[in-house]
């Protein structure tokens, strides 16, 4: 099994996958009468960050890449 820090990502695809996740959680937890807009809006803004960042266009923008950010992202929240 491989270690999951093979990789080092950028502080700012770090920080925006993280937001997307608190983000997340906020419109996860809002109840039914809150509006959701501005927390719906934010999700699309940073997954355009994160998708379009120049880190996948190098060698380590691989699909296991990819889920290593997510899965610290997760921990860096919880």
């Amino acid at each position: 099994m491989r270690d999951m820090s093979q990789h080092e990502f950028p502080l700012d695809l770090v920080e925006a996958q993280t937001a997307w996740y608190r983000t997340y959680w906020q419109l996860a937890e809002s109840g039914p009468t809150a509006s959701t807009t501005r927390n719906r809006q934010r999700l699309q803004e940073l997954s355009r960050q994160i998708a379009g960042h120049p880190y996948w266009c190098g060698p380590s923008g691989t699909p296991a890449a990819r889920m290593e950010l997510k899965e610290l992202a997760r921990r860096e929240v919880r």
